[in-house]
């Protein structure tokens, strides 16, 4: 049976995190579905650390600085994917907190790789998975810019039910959140650039479910 990646980006966190709910109570396998959210709004805090202190926090330049945190460190709550989600820190990007097979396949044996690797891996581990490179490094992007992305691997006789799942909450349109950005010179994304620091992800390229 083929499989397909399915993939969105949501700018309201809140959403993605039910996304991931949906999929799971839908029985779609944890291992098959991945979240790789920003933690620029230290919404998750490593275990022991104080309040308002960031999961792996990272400087300005995106470079891990938590150097004991790993995958798991994090506060997950609830069960499933979620109650296993880490922080990391990684070039061009900053904190982040994330969980499934995507993440597992960048940081490999821990936070170490991911932050070697850069979120290019992510690029890359999407563009593997059969992901436009394109659609890749808007996602990487619209992560880095303070969005949530939630990616599911299924076979193509269970993708219209996971499209649907995936399309229960407002999430962001790609051609027109590319445009939004390339409106701006933006070209693709750039794990060299500094860390984004301008605020809330843009929210006038969503598509919101009424």
């Amino acid at each position: 049976m083929a499989t397909r990646t399915l993939t969105r980006l949501f700018d309201n966190h809140d959403d993605a995190v039910a996304v991931v709910q949906s999929l799971e109570s839908a029985g779609f396998s944890h291992d098959d579905i991945s979240i790789v959210a920003s933690n620029h709004d230290t919404r998750y805090t490593t275990a022991g650390s104080g309040a308002g202190s960031g999961a792996a926090a990272a400087d300005a330049g995106g470079t891990a600085t938590g150097t004991g945190a790993t995958l798991g460190t994090v506060l997950g709550g609830g069960a499933g994917l979620l109650a296993g989600i880490g922080a990391l820190a990684i070039p061009g990007v900053g904190p982040v907190v994330a969980a499934g097979w995507l993440i597992s396949t960048l940081t490999g044996a821990g936070i170490g790789a991911a932050v070697a690797g850069g979120v290019g891996g992510i690029v890359g581990s999407l563009t593997h998975a059969g992901v436009s490179e394109e659609d890749a490094n808007l996602y990487a992007e619209g992560v880095r810019r303070g969005g949530s992305l939630v990616t599911v691997r299924v076979d193509e006789s269970r993708a219209p039910q996971a499209e649907q799942l995936l399309n229960g909450r407002s999430y962001v349109d790609p051609a027109a959140r590319r445009a939004e950005y390339a409106s701006t010179g933006w070209e693709r994304f750039d794990d060299k650039a500094p860390a984004y620091t301008s605020g809330a992800a843009s929210t006038s390229a969503t598509r919101t479910v009424l």
